[in-house]
């Protein structure tokens, strides 16, 4: 197994991390969060030699999802997450884009794999384990490297913050559970990256993060 290594391009005018996660020997990888701007994200692919197996989706937000589809087209590869729940969201991507005048092209977005808890996705030899991670959306998920111990926590958590509740769907309970009943479990010693701004670990937000105190 080579080494689980990870790349972060901001996207759209929300600075959104779109992620990058690959093997850092094989080059095979997947794409989480394409919300838009394929135009910074397909050079970093190419330049690093990077073949794409699939789209993961943490949740449905425009800035996490928007470019999800066309870049399904461009690379021929299956979208997979979030939950099913988030399907609302999905559905008016098209909407939200003149909403907040994010440059397209952005479509509604149609996923090949809805993904529930205890779910497992891979590429190459590494395999994330699934949990439904409800609050900032009702569909989120978190995509969880058990031997790399690692997370990509989506907008669930932020370094020294936690995902907005304000929006539709959205939960302050049901956040504050997802992250000390599903996340911080996992171990003082996980690694995340979230997204937006830098990410942390799992015990500096147990002991630190103002909203979790």
């Amino acid at each position: 197994m080579g080494q689980l290594n990870a790349g972060i391009v901001p996207v759209t005018l929300f600075q959104q991390n779109c992620t990058i996660l690959f093997d850092q020997d094989e080059k095979t990888g997947v794409v989480v969060d394409p919300g838009g701007d394929l135009d910074r994200i397909l050079p970093v692919l190419e330049e690093n030699g990077i073949k794409v197996e699939a789209i993961w989706i943490t949740h449905g937000h425009i800035d996490h999802a928007g470019g999800a589809m066309e870049l399904k087209r461009l690379l021929g590869v299956d979208i997979i997450g979030p939950h099913k729940a988030d399907t609302f969201l999905l559905d008016t991507l098209e909407d939200d884009a003149k909403r907040y005048g994010v440059q397209g092209p952005i479509l509604n977005c149609v996923p090949d794999r809805f993904l529930v808890e205890g779910d497992t996705v891979s590429f190459g030899d590494h395999v994330f384990e699934v949990l439904h991670c409800p609050g900032h959306s009702p569909g989120h998920v978190v995509f969880y490297n058990r031997a790399a111990k690692f997370a990509h926590v989506g907008d669930v958590l932020f370094r020294g913050s936690i995902g907005r509740t304000d929006f539709e769907g959205g939960n302050h309970a049901d956040l504050i559970h997802s992250i000390k009943e599903k996340l911080l479990p996992l171990g003082d010693d996980i690694g995340f990256l979230c997204g937006h701004g830098p990410g942390g670990r799992f015990g500096e937000e147990r002991r630190t993060n103002p909203f979790l105190l």
